[in-house]
């Protein structure tokens, strides 16, 4: 069974509890509970009441619009531009959680900037989000500069965020979707494991029909 941000259950049912989260994932092939990931290296989204800004928002109600049709959700860019899900029907999508104060994300980055320099004429396009709150977003132009990304930055829905980091908080976490919008592949935290396992999901989407 396959996992689909486009007519799976999550569209279906509104907001996940974090074991649906599991469920689902695993159900898609999607080692999200698997428990290799927690020797991974990995920062944690500030907890409530402390004076780093709370970057696990609110849910949004259950049946909201929001969580009805994920193929709307999405992201706004650095620039102001608008993305969703379904833009990227046909295009592997690789998203990448990230916050700039995190070591792990700033690690990540340049195996990033590789991957799409790599892979960007055969569809891929990596997309970065911010988790990091307002007060880090502010800090996102600097970081672009000093780790030269190569690769579109933005800051996702609230819901969006609710959704993914339902069941887990640590960042990075990295999601790969192929052409047909099915989650392939989930990363959390990472490691000198993650680059040859992340090339492999995406070598295996490109290649795969759309």
């Amino acid at each position: 069974m396959q996992g689909s941000l486009f007519e799976g259950a999550w569209a279906r049912v509104g907001r996940p509890s974090a074991a649906a989260v599991c469920l689902l994932l695993l159900l898609a092939g999607v080692p999200a509970c698997d428990p290799d990931g927690a020797s991974r290296k990995t920062a944690r989204l500030p907890p409530r009441n402390t004076s780093r800004p709370r970057t696990n928002l609110p849910m949004p109600p259950v049946g909201g619009a929001q969580t009805a049709d994920l193929a709307r959700q999405g992201w706004t860019l650095l620039d102001g531009r608008r993305s969703t899900f379904e833009d990227f029907r046909g295009r592997v999508l690789v998203l990448d959680f990230y916050a700039t104060y995190c070591p792990p994300c700033r690690e990540e980055i340049p195996h990033l900037n590789a991957l799409q320099r790599r892979f960007g004429a055969d569809g891929l396009q990596v997309v970065g989000l911010n988790v990091g709150g307002p007060e880090d977003r502010a800090k996102v132009p600097d970081f672009v500069k000093e780790l030269k990304i190569a690769y579109p930055l933005g800051n996702p829905d609230d819901s969006l965020t609710d959704i993914f980091f339902a069941d887990e908080t640590a960042i990075p976490q990295t999601y790969v979707f192929d052409r047909r919008g099915r989650l392939v592949r989930r990363f959390v935290g990472y490691d000198p494991s993650v680059p040859a396992q992340l090339e492999k999901a995406i070598q295996e989407a490109v290649s795969s029909e759309s």
